[in-house]
């Protein structure tokens, strides 16, 4: 079980550098363009900032958590992980 709290740790960590990237890179954008899109992406990429911040924070301060619980989270924050990921390689095209 701890491999897997260890994955979902590391892929929570990793969406937040990434989007801190993201929204650094559409601060920019934005601070030039004034879309009302970037607006929003940069709107949401912090809330899912926030989340993965929780997230991290609840992985390294939890009580113990049944095992399904654990694999579930790993497989979400890892689907996450993958879906910012294409998102931070568009965005930094």
């Amino acid at each position: 079980m701890s491999l897997m709290l260890d994955a979902a740790r590391i892929a929570a960590g990793l969406n937040v550098l990434l989007l801190l990237v993201m929204i650094g890179v559409w601060a920019d954008t934005y601070r030039e363009v004034r879309a009302p899109f970037t607006l929003a992406s940069i709107v949401f990429a912090a809330f899912l900032l926030a989340e993965n911040a929780v997230a991290l924070y609840f992985y390294f301060t939890a009580p113990a958590m049944p095992t399904v619980a654990v694999q579930v989270m790993m497989i979400l924050q890892i689907l996450e992980t993958a879906g910012i990921g294409v998102l931070t390689y568009v965005t930094l095209q």
